[in-house]
């Protein structure tokens, strides 16, 4: 029993790291109509931000209000880049979707070119707190505290994200411009800031997964945005391209198959990951949540 708690929360730990990664993605294709292959970059600059915040940044650390400090920094700084790729980038090329998909892999590959001559190819070590190298007992089972605070903080991601888009005002313009752009403009809303704002939101989200993904793997390096991001996109497309909560179905579906298998059946839960997503794809093109021709929460 001690064994399926423990396969259990780490699965869920695992679906976590998942969502916070395909949460922006989610949004930002399902509101915004991108697909944004650049999305890995933002995961690696919140991570590498935090990293060089921790022994750079006046009164940020590994320990305590210093690490809250760190990621905090790590988040801004993703979302600060995510808004400025919005602004320059993907702005210009709305409603062009291969512009957009070369844009967006090019900014990709030279970004961790970027981050490789910057701070070099190899891992460092990431400044995890004390506490996240602890176990706590569970149901008998020793259940690692950074599998706890990845379920737990994607939980508050996906509780925000929810409460953003159903109950604020910026939320409903953001659904309302993606269903109907040209009337929203005709109300002398500006449609531009609100998609600027759902990049940032999603930047944020990515550089808190690239945090929490250091926390977890105890390192940092420029690639680990991108493996990730495969990842994400698996998510996402069971999920529902637009699904805030088909995609945390999907990652916690992600989650607990990949750990469940690997466990039982060593190396074949990469597999059994892409099984599924076949799978889906040929009974449900549009994702276990995706509806066709409009974005949802």
């Amino acid at each position: 029993m001690s064994t399926f708690i423990l396969l259990l929360l780490t699965g869920l730990g695992l679906a976590g790291l998942y969502y916070l990664v395909a949460s922006g993605l989610s949004l930002v294709f399902g509101l915004a109509d991108v697909l944004n292959f650049a999305h890995g970059l933002f995961l690696s600059v919140g991570a590498y931000a935090t990293w060089w915040a921790a022994t750079n940044l006046p009164g940020a650390g590994s320990e305590g209000l210093g690490f809250v400090l760190a990621v905090v920094f790590g988040v801004v700084a993703g979302a600060v880049i995510a808004s400025i790729v919005e602004l320059v980038l993907i702005r210009p090329l709305y409603r062009r979707t291969i512009a957009q998909v070369l844009v967006t892999v090019g900014l990709s590959l030279a970004g961790v070119a970027l981050l490789q001559a910057i701070w070099g190819a190899d891992p460092r070590p990431f400044p995890r707190p004390a506490w996240a190298s602890r176990v706590t007992m569970i149901g008998g089972a020793a259940v690692p505290n950074s599998s706890l605070l990845l379920a737990v903080s994607a939980a508050m991601v996906l509780a925000g994200l929810l409460a953003f888009l159903r109950f604020t005002r910026v939320g409903l313009v953001i659904r309302a411009g993606v269903e109907d752009r040209s009337m929203v403009t005709a109300l002398g809303i500006d449609v531009r800031k609100a998609f600027t704002l759902v990049f940032a939101i999603g930047g944020a989200a990515a550089a808190l997964a690239g945090i929490l993904a250091g926390v977890q793997f105890s390192v940092v390096s420029p690639g680990q945005g991108t493996s990730l991001l495969i990842f994400g996109f698996i998510v996402v497309v069971i999920g529902g391209m637009g699904s805030v909560t088909g995609t945390a179905w999907a990652a916690a579906a992600v989650g607990l198959l990949q750990q469940f298998v690997n466990y039982y059946a060593s190396g074949l839960g990469d597999i059994c990951v892409v099984a599924l997503l076949a799978v889906v794809l040929l009974v449900r093109p549009q994702g276990l949540a995706g509806v066709a021709g409009g974005a949802h929460a």
